[in-house]
Order: C-alpha cells, then structure tokens, then sequence
C-alpha cells in the first residue's frame, strides 16, 4: 500500500498543486521545510487526503515537525487506516 499511496500523493502534488506534472518528487524529499509546498497548499492536500482516503489530518498537523515527507504522510495515512 505505502508505494501506491505514495504515487497517488506525488502525483496529485505534481498536477493539482504545483502545476508541474513531469516533475518527480522523492519519497523523502522535503515538502515544507524546503517550501516546496506552502500553507495553502498543506489545506488542499489535507482535503484530497480526506477525501481519497477517509482519513482525517487536523489543521494543527500540517506542519513540517508532524509530516514533511511523502513517506511520513503515508505513514499517518496507513496509521489511520488500521
């Protein structure tokens, strides 16, 4: 699962977010502590988060100490949903 979520993720990020779809990002590439990413962007990603897969990040996690990689999402997301 942790691959598949981390394409979906990536992918998404690459497309929706930073509008750059032949971009890569890494599995443990820093999302919010480079500024790849900006606090806007932490809300639309927490929403297709929720929506793909029903589980919820609360607004006080979206941050870089709780998540800052793709693998560190997924690892809240598989944590969530056992």
């Amino acid at each position: 699962m942790s691959d598949h979520v981390i394409d979906e993720l990536s992918v998404y990020m690459v497309t929706e977010i930073l509008k750059q779809p032949e971009r890569k990002i890494a599995s443990g590439e820093a999302l919010i502590s480079s500024g790849l990413i900006d606090s806007f962007s932490l809300v639309d990603l927490s929403i297709f988060i929720e929506e793909r897969y029903g589980v919820r990040i609360d607004d006080t996690e979206l941050n870089a100490d709780t998540f800052d990689t793709l693998e560190q999402l997924t690892a809240i997301i598989r944590e969530r949903r056992t």
